[in-house]
């Protein structure tokens, strides 16, 4: 029986036309490659679309998830993980001792069914006498690879433990692509990239290395919150701090003045982006890194769980032709992304996007991205000037820092520009302040701004151990209820398991609070700049405020009362 080719599948099974399919037939010979990949760079079709294809072509079910439950893990003492990763394979062995080796059926995940050697001898090295095929995506397989060798490297602590009392510098051993493909047996290397591998895994935003008098202390930032990891002897700390300077090519020698760089690594199918900076203390050098993964997904406004109305406004003022929309809330509470969000709503071919940022935190397709780099000169106000004159229609300014930088925003927003940006304020009504003590007139402030979103990001509880209870009277007071404000209401707090690192919380999102200047706002404004007049006007035109809007997230069950009133600092 003659085996359907590749190419007429796709266009028969699956409507691409020919023409695409021989454009990119070319390319495939025309660079060496295969149809499969030629087809997935070009986008003609998705990963999944070219499996489903090879499953009707080969017979060889397609498996979008892999089921590795009780799945035997020895094969890692036998098999390369380079090995694997290079041919994007992985054995799914039953851990099952009651069945006979001989009849017991194992599963080989393949990305390409033409990968028949590499299946060759990884079944001769694992001795399997009984095997199916089946497919599967290369981001699951290098998943499944990275949980299984995950699981064999040693524990932070355990190589700790394995160290000798050494002050001995490991520089000489280059950084590997991926993390998780490093075998250096050096314990100081080993540290370092497990300490950087799970802090991935745990979702962990920042890594601090904190110098003690007689210890060193290394912690984990999750959802906003510091949580101790290990603590290490105090003489590890040189060798440590050493190997990071290394990886970020930073001076070793210099120890006596702060230094910042960056270091990019791949762990599995993650590309991690980690900006490190160090700064001298008394006891010893003190290092953070902030991680940043670029692989993931920009979320979109409608994945940030906004209520409707809310979700309603901020599309409509994104969406305006020309003033300022200014972004406020205090460092990490999610005013970038927010703002990335709002920018991949607009950004369409017929709309010019310009942004100047420091750091551009993820690559936009279709918008044009400054890099501002004080060293030369480049700054947000010099860059500012320039890219009016590149007709921009939107305009976002990584942070509004200055007198210059505002007025270029305000004159920019005057002109028929739509300016987004950021500044670090309490709440909505502050900004009106903060604008006004940087030197903008009142009557500039209420021609250029349209509004004011305040920011706060709230841990959510996970659902998974989440304990519903009753709040004493003088929790409800906190929140501005009364013992009936939570009748018929269920209101849960935090217990803690292992699938939240036993916080009781799992992930974050955000609360906000909109105010949208109106002609009763720019009478007053122009009057007085007061933050509180503001702010009463506004509620008594219904502004929802950032504690009103964390009640609601709270009789939703998504968080906590103790939660909203640590960011809302009520």
């Amino acid at each position: 029986m003659k085996i359907e080719t590749l190419s007429s599948i796709i266009q028969n099974r699956f409507g691409i036309s020919k023409d695409m399919v021989i454009a990119a037939e070319d390319s495939a010979e025309k660079h060496g490659e295969s149809l499969k990949d030629s087809l997935i760079k070009k986008k003609i079709v998705s990963e999944k679309l070219i499996l489903k294809a090879f499953e009707l072509q080969y017979n060889i079910p397609f498996r979008e998830q892999l089921d590795f439950k009780g799945i035997n893990s020895d094969f890692t003492n036998v098999i390369p993980i380079h090995f694997l990763k290079k041919y994007y394979i992985v054995p799914l062995v039953k851990n099952d001792e009651d069945v006979n080796p001989s009849v017991q059926e194992s599963v080989i995940a393949v990305n390409d069914p033409a990968s028949l050697q590499a299946v060759d001898d990884l079944v001769s090295l694992l001795k399997i006498e009984n095997y199916k095929l089946v497919l599967s995506t290369r981001g699951e397989i290098l998943s499944t690879i990275n949980n299984f060798y995950d699981k064999k490297s040693d524990s932070a602590q355990q190589i700790v433990d394995g160290m000798e009392d050494d002050d001995s510098i490991i520089s000489k051993i280059k950084q590997t692509s991926d993390l998780l493909d490093d075998t250096s047996d050096a314990p100081i290397i080993k540290l370092v990239n497990h300490m950087i591998s799970q802090s991935v895994k745990a979702k962990a935003s920042d890594i601090h290395i904190e110098p003690g008098r007689n210890s060193l202390k290394i912690r984990y930032r999750i959802d906003g919150i510091l949580y101790d990891f290990l603590e290490p002897p105090k003489w590890i700390q040189s060798s440590l701090i050493t190997r990071l300077k290394v990886m970020a090519d930073m001076d070793i020698a210099e120890k006596r003045l702060p230094q910042d760089s960056r270091i990019e690594v791949c762990i599995g199918n993650k590309d991690i982006d980690i900006r490190i900076s160090t700064i001298p203390t008394t006891l010893g050098e003190r290092v953070v890194l902030r991680l940043l993964d670029k692989s993931s997904s920009l979320l979109t406004l409608s994945q940030f769980g906004i209520a409707p109305e809310k979700l309603k406004l901020i599309r409509k003022l994104s969406s305006m032709s020309h003033g300022i929309i200014l972004m406020t809330g205090p460092t990490g509470s999610g005013k970038t992304t927010t703002l990335y969000a709002m920018l991949s709503e607009i950004n369409t071919p017929d709309i010019n996007i310009i942004t100047v940022e420091d750091p551009v935190e993820y690559k936009l397709d279709g918008i044009n991205q400054i890099q501002v780099n004080s060293k030369i000169g480049l700054t947000f106000a010099k860059s500012l000037r320039s890219i009016v004159r590149q007709d921009p229609d939107v305009i976002l300014i990584g942070e509004i820092r200055d007198h210059e930088t505002s007025s270029i925003a305000v004159q920019s927003a005057l002109t028929g520009h739509l300016v987004l940006s950021t500044l670090h304020t309490n709440d909505s009504a502050s900004a009106i302040t903060r604008l006004v003590d940087i030197g903008i007139e009142p009557f500039l402030i209420t021609s250029a701004v349209r509004a004011v979103i305040a920011q706060r990001l709230i841990r959510v509880l996970c659902n998974e151990c989440k304990e519903e209870y009753m709040p004493d009277a003088m929790d409800l007071k906190s929140i501005g209820l009364g013992e009936d404000g939570c009748a018929q209401k269920k209101i849960f707090k935090a217990k803690g398991c292992s699938k939240c690192f036993n916080t009781g919380y799992k992930g974050r999102t955000p609360i906000f609070e909109i105010l949208v200047l109106d002609h009763y706002h720019k009478s007053l404004i122009l009057k007085s700049s007061d933050s509180t007049k503001i702010r009463d006007l506004a509620i008594k035109q219904n502004m929802t405020t950032l504690l009103q809007d964390g009640v609601e997230k709270i009789f939703k069950g998504i968080t906590t009362i103790e939660e909203i009133l640590r960011v809302t600092q009520v």
